[in-house]
């Protein structure tokens, strides 16, 4: 349980002072910042027991917001954790047909922790955690063009044709799609291994891409995103990223 500071007082006037509520929220780790604007529009919260509707409205130090009368969790230190998803699992806090989400795996002082974008369930590799949502935010921004590097095996036979098409880019059902780079490590029996890297990542990009090409993935593994690298984290393990490199990569990596 948060600690209350004070408890609420309807007759308090409300300032002006201060940071933006949505951030506050979101800083909390409650929910995004974009999440925490909708609650607000939808009068859903509530600083020091009176109800706002503007996402622009600043709070001060030791006011209390609560959201459908929960008090946000106080506010901890950003942090950022690199953990090596396993196959078999999805991204996402609850599943409508009861598979394992990351959530099973991960330790009971990461559960409050978000994901950075999304590997899908037969996907594995890095996956960037935050308690941050503005930080959350930042990093999926598209502006921010951060390359993800993929490693990718595939069933079938590899051609220089295809290869460089692949490189090209191809549009698959009015949709196109983009890579940034790609090398043909081995050719493995029928299977084949390629490093692939890009930026924007839609929603299943590289599966949908080799699937065209007559290539059907069978293993795919994160290598990398932005700055962060997979390295030796084993399968399941979770390791926090200094607040001093979070801080040097992410000055570098986003003013590029």
């Amino acid at each position: 349980m948060p600690n209350k500071l004070t408890q609420p007082n309807e007759n308090k006037v409300l300032t002006n002072d201060g940071q933006r509520v949505a951030k506050v929220i979101a800083r909390s780790g409650f929910c995004s910042r974009r999440e925490a604007e909708r609650y607000i529009q939808q009068r859903r919260v509530q600083v020091d027991g009176q109800l706002i509707d503007n996402p622009a409205f600043h709070v001060a130090v030791g006011q209390i917001i609560t959201i459908d009368d929960e008090v946000i969790p106080d506010i901890e230190p950003t942090q950022l954790w690199r953990y090596h998803k396993p196959r078999g699992c999805l991204t996402t806090k609850h599943d409508p047909e009861g598979r394992p989400t990351i959530y099973h795996f991960l330790p009971r002082h990461l559960q409050s922790l978000k994901p950075v974008g999304r590997l899908d369930y037969n996907s594995e590799g890095l996956l960037l955690l935050t308690n941050d949502g503005n930080l959350l935010r930042q990093l999926t921004l598209p502006a921010n063009q951060w390359i993800r590097r993929y490693r990718v095996r595939v069933y079938g036979q590899i051609d220089d044709l295809s290869l460089s098409k692949l490189k090209q880019g191809l549009t698959i059902e009015g949709i196109r799609y983009e890579i940034d780079e790609v090398v043909f490590d081995r050719q493995q029996g029928n299977n084949a291994w390629l490093t692939i890297s890009l930026r924007e990542g839609k929603n299943r990009e590289i599966r949908r891409l080799c699937e065209f090409l007559g290539w059907p993935v069978n293993r795919l593994i994160r290598l990398s995103f932005g700055p962060f690298q997979l390295g030796n984290l084993e399968k399941g393990e979770a390791q926090q990223i200094s607040g001093k490199v979070l801080r040097e990569q992410l000055q570098t990596s986003l003013s590029t």
